[in-house]
């Protein structure tokens, strides 16, 4: 489907003869349509370097991934249906017309139980760490174990990848921040030859897993319970890692917010259910992969910068960018300190 299709889908479409009456939300490889109690989220037609969704057949397989490893920890997760179109008309689960589509159904959540949207109202109480680090350390110790080793010439490009948006940041936030990128890129390199043999040790010892591979604040709901949602289908690489990296993800996040004793609290919480540090590494490890997750979504909101629609956007996504440069350059000094 297109654009003006999925509008066409969201204010005139039908699901179970009842109209939709949709808002819809979108990412740069997802569209999400919020209906009543339910939200429906169909993907772009888009082909990327990490992912190809070009053709119908490729959605509905991804569609279907989609709901297979997120059902693994997540209770929102309701089905994969069609979408159907019928002259001008659309549907979603509509038979006997001519199928256009695919749409992941799941339950709708409220908006202001987003870890994300807690946090910067202030409303994140170490209850929802507790119920949280416990939730994602069950999570863990349950996941698939994956003995497939590292390769340094993946994980060198994998954080080098930022260099793509250095100049576009020199020239909006300064050359100090195009020298930053320049140097942890440097010093990722060097560790990485450094510490790839125990990070090996480590896939071997089986803490590479199959996980969610996106666990930050806003892929998170605080209920009684927490929810996590939307983990990585569409590349089995970013979710197959080291527990370290997954739980980096989410204190580096916390810490964006200011919450360092959040952070360390999910962290020891953590570690009492799921024990994962063993040596003097692998405290470096984990900092080293905190470091990489600041640099990934400050790359993330570079090119959301890049093709903002107007300058308000851009500098809001500029904003972010700055922010996790910081922790970048926060985490670089703690890595180049030993």
């Amino acid at each position: 489907m297109e654009s003006l299709e999925i509008n066409s889908l969201a204010q005139e479409g039908s699901f179970q003869g009842m109209p939709l009456n949709a808002s819809l939300l979108q990412t740069h490889i997802s569209w999400v349509l919020l209906s009543g109690n339910r939200v429906f989220k169909i993907k772009k037609p888009v082909k990327l370097s990490f992912l190809d969704f070009s053709t119908i057949q490729a959605r509905k397989l991804a569609c279907e991934k989609e709901l297979e490893v997120n059902r693994r920890f997540s209770p929102i997760y309701q089905g994969v249906l069609p979408v159907g179109r019928g002259g001008n008309t659309f549907c979603i689960g509509g038979a006997g017309s001519e199928i256009v589509d695919y749409a992941v159904m799941m339950r709708r959540l409220s908006s202001a139980r987003k870890m994300d949207a807690m946090l910067a109202a202030g409303k994140v109480e170490s209850t929802h760490i507790v119920s949280l680090a416990k939730l994602v350390a069950s999570f863990h110790r349950s996941a698939e174990v994956v003995s497939l080793p590292l390769q340094l010439s993946e994980m060198v490009a994998t954080f080098d990848d930022i260099t793509t948006v250095s100049g576009f940041v020199a020239e909006h936030l300064g050359t100090a921040f195009g020298k930053l990128i320049e140097h942890a890129v440097a010093l990722s390199t060097q560790f990485l030859t450094t510490y790839l043999p125990r990070m090996n040790e480590r896939v071997r010892l089986g803490f590479r897993r199959d996980l969610h591979g996106d666990l930050h604040s806003g892929n998170v709901f605080l209920y009684k319970k927490p929810i996590l949602f939307d983990c990585i289908e569409y590349n089995d690489r970013f979710r197959q890692i080291d527990v370290l990296d997954e739980i980096a993800f989410l204190c580096m996040d916390l810490e964006c917010f200011g919450q360092y004793s959040l952070s360390e609290m999910f962290l020891s919480l953590y570690c009492e259910d799921f024990p994962c540090f063993q040596t003097e590494s692998d405290n470096l490890i984990f900092v080293y992969y905190k470091c990489l997750r600041a640099n990934i979504r400050a790359k993330v909101f570079a090119v959301t910068a890049m093709t903002a629609p107007n300058d308000k956007s851009r500098q809001k996504a500029l904003g972010l960018c700055k922010k996790y440069l910081d922790l970048l350059s926060t985490y670089s000094g703690q890595l180049a300190m030993h």
